[in-house]
């Protein structure tokens, strides 16, 4: 990775952690979950409204932590308002995939979501990062699978 895109993605991780979009409960809800990454101290409340079409009409979360997790949040929740649950858990495969060093050539993943992860899947060379970028979509998986509490332990 050149650096030139190196500082772009830090940039917008930075953008994200200290003005993190959608960080709030929204009006209405019926799936939500807590997250915690207690290596930490990372914590997040995570609140969706998915529609009888199984569209995710409306997400926000709440919380503290680390620039890269907090980020995270941030992002993905941009990525995935308006989205299918379906395209939800697809992302949250690919995400974990370019996080871990998986395999990442999925061509139905759009370029900004590309984009947006591949800033965060920089913590694939720091380990012990890599739980503070995933843990808000494990909380996703956790909210949609309607469990209350997931912990990167």
């Amino acid at each position: 990775m050149s650096d030139d895109l190196r500082d772009l993605y830090q940039d917008l991780i930075l953008d994200h952690s200290k003005h993190p979009r959608n960080f709030a409960k929204p009006g209405q809800v019926n799936h939500e979950a807590l997250g915690h990454n207690p290596l930490c101290g990372d914590r997040l409340a995570l609140y969706l409204y998915v529609d009888d079409g199984n569209i995710i009409r409306d997400i926000g979360f709440q919380g503290s932590g680390c620039a890269i997790s907090v980020a995270s949040a941030s992002m993905m929740t941009e990525m995935l308002k308006g989205k299918p649950v379906q395209e939800a858990e697809h992302l949250f495969d690919y995400m974990h995939a370019a996080c871990t060093g998986g395999e990442t050539n999925d061509a139905t993943i759009d370029e900004d979501a590309r984009d947006r992860i591949e800033a965060l899947a920089g913590v694939r060379h720091y380990p012990m990062r890599v739980k503070c970028a995933t843990l808000p979509w494990h909380t996703l998986q956790a909210a949609l699978k309607d469990e209350q509490k997931v912990s990167t332990e």
